[in-house]
């Protein structure tokens, strides 16, 4: 039960079905998903462990809100483990993985052409997980999965998104790095790969609001 406790409220928070910094009750859980408080408990400190819920003694537990400190470390990670990825996936040649992305490109443009942001995050999202998993290192994979439930990526993506112009720019960075791993340029599919991903990290940023460095990220501006 404690695994289905860290597993369901693992996905709640990684999808945003709960808000940043909203206070989660142990007795109000327990009560859910009909189990003591212990599993509850337990599964509350592995999730402080992967960066998704901030417990806080004799105060209460709540879903993390990252800072935009946070936010550019964890993009920094993101940076290198893609680029890490591009280049593998170029070394490998016409693997399944390969066909999954340029289906994921064809939808994409057409998500981009209707303006339909939000399956066009849906794609972006896709695109990112095709790459690390057609890098075929399962290493990279599981540091990158951490790394993606501490961002909450699928809550971010949507303010990056949300600058003048970043969809269609976007969408054009996804296809020269495909071109460039069909070409097995792997230097230059890494290269491109981490100047997307450095992209991405500006137009998030321009979108949260304006303020120091230990401002917090709510879902407000998703």
């Amino acid at each position: 039960m404690q695994a289905t406790v860290i597993a369901e409220m693992r996905r709640r928070i990684i999808k945003g079905d709960i808000e940043p910094g909203a206070p989660l009750s142990e007795l109000a859980l327990a009560d859910e998903f009909g189990v003591s408080r212990t599993p509850v408990r337990e599964a509350l400190k592995q999730l402080q462990t992967e960066g998704l819920v901030e417990i806080r003694p004799r105060v209460g537990t709540f879903v993390t809100i990252p800072s935009r400190r946070e936010i550019t470390e964890l993009f920094e990670m993101k940076e290198l483990l893609e680029g890490a990825a591009a280049r593998l996936l170029a070394q490998r040649g016409r693997v399944p993985e390969i066909d999954s992305l340029e289906r994921n490109l064809r939808e994409a443009d057409e998500a981009v052409e209707r303006d339909d942001r939000e399956r066009y995050a849906e794609l972006v999202h896709e695109f990112h997980d095709l790459l690390v998993a057609g890098a075929d290192n399962t290493k990279l994979q599981a540091h990158y999965r951490m790394l993606m439930n501490q961002l909450a990526y699928s809550r971010l993506v949507n303010t990056s998104l949300s600058q003048p112009g970043r969809a269609t720019q976007s969408d054009r960075e996804h296809h020269v790095v495909l071109e460039l791993i069909l070409a097995k340029d792997g230097d230059s599919a890494e290269h491109v790969m981490r100047e997307h991903v450095r992209a991405s990290r500006r137009a998030l940023l321009a979108g949260l609001p304006i303020g120091d460095r230990h401002e917090r990220f709510g879902a407000t501006n998703s």
